[in-house]
């Protein structure tokens, strides 16, 4: 299985890239895991409305040409279906199951995800009714996978 995150946005934070970086090593024996990182458009102080939407449109062009077009497109969106550790382990097995072995996860900026992104999506999967950074989300989707597949094959996560 082939899972790849594309989001946009460079993580600064060393405790966040550490912790990413940890749960991206675990992943090794069970998919092909990578992280995608694309440009986060420049926004003056307090953007009107239809700055966002263009800056987001900008967002969402770049993160299109890292979404293959056979690849199952699972966005992070606030407005998403709220899902057990233990669904995404059954969906993740259902895919596979069903020879979608390529899936993408998408992870918005600070303004969220461009309509185009949405609309392109299969699936629209929210971690929780709270607002989380991007940055902070990554770490979390990284390391729900790795607990995905943990669960999936039965294996203990915590020793």
């Amino acid at each position: 299985m082939k899972i790849t995150v594309v989001a946009v946005g460079k993580i600064k934070e060393k405790y966040l890239t550490a912790g990413i970086a940890e749960f991206a090593k675990r992943l090794t024996p069970y998919c092909k895991f990578s992280i995608v990182e694309v440009d986060e458009e420049k926004m003056p102080d307090n953007p009107s409305a239809a700055e966002k939407v263009k800056a987001l449109a900008r967002e969402g062009e770049r993160m299109l040409k890292y979404i293959k077009a056979d690849s199952y497109l699972i966005v992070l969106d606030v407005a998403g279906k709220l899902a057990s550790s233990e669904e995404l382990s059954a969906k993740l097995d259902h895919l596979a199951l069903t020879g979608k072995s390529d899936i993408t996860f998408a992870i918005g900026g600070a303004f969220g995800l461009a309509d185009n992104i949405r609309t392109a999506a299969n699936e629209r999967l929210s971690f929780s009714k709270m607002t989380f950074t991007h940055q902070m989300i990554r770490l979390l989707l990284t390391e729900q996978i790795y607990r995905a597949f943990k669960i999936s094959r039965g294996e203990p996560y915590h020793w």
